[in-house]
């Protein structure tokens, strides 16, 4: 049911004029869908309240909940036509006064990791982008079909949303941006293996998939305590994200996989000097896929001390320097990073190298980041002592990846298997750093172990060929007739 209401959702929101592409559909279904989650959090807080012999008092004011201005019901439980705002009405009141009183909240929270402050920052990011009051009020009553009371609906709620994510991230022209395979992710976390009470960090936060998937791990231990609950829920998972429509979007998936409130921040985390990270602002683990090829300014570039415009060396830099001595990280970087010449990237690696225990390299096949056609590696490492051996995977599969053939669990077994011991393989080596030239620092990915294919190239490459070389054959003859 929860499946076939996204896809009416979307219906609805592509014949509506401010609505343009799956970008916005997953905006504007994301601060409708908080708010009846809000809703159903408050009904359930109640509930628990009077179990106890005790208040409960709202967050929102009566005026302003759900089921006084979004869906009065009448005596039978239906939606009261009489009373419900549609139309010029609804846009109106949901543009100019549910929108500017929940902004109000975040100026009136007692503190950043309050659920009041997150319903104040998500409605100072965003605006009502349907145009339609009409189109509003469909919306509106499809989303109310939906339940976040029990742990199942919450749990499939989660998995639709990441759903519309991936959506959103094949559609848009940097899949990445928004959307890492979530087997790649789940591999990340079970090889960083976090454990409860660590501080789990993701600068580059985008979609919060990381943190999600953390969460998840930790959470699926067994007999948790009520305390270790608390930890989870309030002092575990931190982020930082510079993009709007990626902000919200990743509050609201950490909202629906079982995060309160969740501690992500909206700022650009490159602006912050390297320099003025202290003990108390460091994290035990680092988990992150950075922005692929982005170029920042000169005046962000001084914040770190090796420069470049490179956004993915500047957060890989940040990362290293905000880890806690012993702290461990798994980061997504570009495959270029290990064997680029420029000055940075051979700074870069040396201070790497140097300053922590590169111990693992999985190099990903092409195609791993549907639309972004880029090859990219993850890099696992633990501050604090110096690198002695790198244990490199190659993911060779016999398949090509992309929209309809994506990566998965299973693809990465092995590689989880033999990473516990670093083991040898026809897939995997081991590089002694003290055979690494100290000139260039090189940690390209050239594997000793596997044996040369011959490439056969495709019909359409070769008659693509044959082509350029009959026009330079032709420009060639064209030439010597104008000579003759």
């Amino acid at each position: 049911m929860f499946e076939q209401t996204f896809k009416n959702i979307d219906d609805i929101l592509h014949k509506d004029a401010g609505c343009s592409s799956e970008l916005d559909y997953v905006e504007q279904t994301s601060w409708v869908l908080f708010l009846k989650y809000l809703d159903d959090l408050e009904k359930d807080k109640r509930t628990a309240a009077e179990l106890t012999g005790k208040t409960y008092t709202s967050i929102i004011a009566p005026e302003y909940q759900w089921n006084v201005w979004a869906v009065p019901k009448n005596k039978e439980g239906k939606l009261d036509h009489h009373r419900a705002l549609t139309g010029d009405d609804l846009k109106d009141f949901v543009d100019h006064k549910l929108f500017p009183y929940l902004k109000k909240f975040k100026t009136d929270a007692a503190s950043a990791d309050t659920i009041e402050y997150k319903i104040g920052e998500i409605f100072t990011e965003l605006k009502n982008r349907i145009q339609s009051g009409y189109n509003l009020r469909e919306v509106i009553n499809r989303i109310d079909e939906l339940r976040f009371r029990t742990h199942a609906e919450k749990h499939e709620m989660s998995h639709l949303y990441e759903d519309k994510i991936k959506n959103m991230g094949n559609a848009g022209r940097n899949g990445g941006e928004y959307y890492t395979p979530r087997p790649l992710i789940k591999t990340i976390v079970k090889v960083v293996a976090p454990k409860i009470g660590d501080k789990i960090y993701d600068g580059a936060a985008g979609s919060a998939g990381f943190l999600c998937e953390a969460f998840d791990y930790l959470n699926d231990k067994k007999n948790l305590s009520t305390s270790q609950t608390e930890i989870l829920q309030k002092t575990t998972f931190y982020g930082k994200e510079k993009k709007s429509l990626a902000y919200i979007i990743g509050i609201m998936n950490m909202i629906l996989h079982g995060v309160e409130a969740p501690n992500i921040v909206h700022t650009n985390t490159l602006a912050e000097n390297l320099a003025d990270i202290q003990e108390k602002d460091r994290y035990d683990v680092v988990l992150a896929n950075p922005p692929f090829g982005g170029k920042e300014r000169a005046e962000v570039q001084q914040n770190f001390p090796i420069k470049t415009g490179e956004t993915a060396s500047l957060f890989l830099q940040h990362f290293i320097k905000i880890l806690k001595a012993g702290g461990k990280a798994g980061v997504i970087i570009k495959n270029t990073f290990l064997s680029n010449t420029d000055n940075a990237s051979i700074s870069l690696r040396k201070l790497l190298l140097e300053n922590c225990n590169l111990h693992t390299v999985l190099d990903l096949p092409g195609g791993t980041f549907t639309g972004a056609g880029v090859k990219t590696v993850v890099l696992f490492f633990e501050k604090g002592a110096p690198t002695q051996k790198v244990w490199f995977y190659q993911l060779n599969l016999e398949r090509n990846l992309g929209k309809t053939n994506s990566l998965n669990e299973k693809d990465l077994s092995e590689f989880v298997a033999l990473q516990k011991t670093f083991a040898d393989s026809e897939n995997s080596w081991t590089v002694d750093v003290k055979k690494v030239d100290t000139k260039l620092y090189d940690l390209s990915c050239k594997n000793p172990n596997r044996k040369e294919e011959t490439i056969l190239r495709s019909p359409e490459e070769i008659l693509r060929e044959i082509e350029m070389l009959d026009e330079e054959t032709n420009a060639i003859l064209n030439q010597i007739r104008e000579l003759v």
